[in-house]
């Protein structure tokens, strides 16, 4: 794990430049530069490409439900999300094969994200990555809970993503937090990556972490 205090603060030192500089500036991962530059994402695209999506599908939802249904099906899409931001972050992500293939792809999908937190153009997924899982979830959505009911199903899991992927960019990059709450998610957060890569799962929603037993402990430092 890297040995880096909590609160990381803007650099003052040539060493802490140079640091910080390494935590920022990841290497390519692929080969080709048209694959590499797809690996890398501005965090304006995600409210791009999902933000139409999540009001088509809520608008589709809200014409064709009541109230009560359209809302109760939106809170179950989030609420849905966050479970799969946990399991996805603690089973998928944090798989870690020692070699091979399976390691290639563990330092592809998470590994270059804690050898290097600071980038910013790799804090949230890609949509070459996204659009087919979202597609593929709303698919789920449409066979299990049929239509209309997938519409605000849909609409809440992906608003869910959508606030998961820009509040993991604000936790890596407002170094001043505005309120209480951003300041305790940025803690845990960065108790994960500096300290304690086996707790702390849930980024947008560590209440998991309570149900599961792996809330970030705090530093005894």
């Amino acid at each position: 794990m890297h040995d880096v205090p909590v609160d990381t603060k803007l650099p003052d030192t040539p060493g802490q430049i140079a640091r910080s500089e390494g935590l920022r500036a990841s290497p390519p991962m692929f080969r080709s530069r048209w694959l590499d530059n797809l690996s890398r994402v501005h965090p304006i695209v995600p409210p791009l490409i999902y933000m139409p999506a999540i009001a088509i599908l809520a608008v589709a939802g809200a014409t064709q439900l009541s109230a009560g249904r359209f809302l109760v099906a939106l809170v179950c899409g989030y609420v849905f999300w966050t479970f799969c931001e946990y399991w996805i972050h603690r089973v998928v992500f944090h798989w870690e094969p020692e070699d091979g293939i399976g390691a290639r792809l563990h330092w592809m999908m998470h590994g270059v994200h804690h050898d290097h937190p600071n980038d910013p153009l790799r804090l949230v997924m890609p949509p070459a990555v996204s659009v087919p899982l979202a597609a593929l979830f709303l698919a789920i959505f449409v066979l299990v809970v049929g239509t209309p009911l997938a519409w605000p199903v849909g609409a809440g899991f992906l608003g869910g993503y959508l606030f998961y992927d820009m509040l993991h960019y604000a936790l890596h990059h407002h170094r001043h937090p505005s309120n209480a709450i951003e300041r305790r998610l940025r803690e845990l957060h960065m108790r994960h990556h500096f300290e304690d890569d086996e707790h702390g799962y849930g980024i947008s929603a560590p209440w998991w972490d309570l149900v599961f037993g792996t809330l970030s402990r705090r530093s005894r430092s």
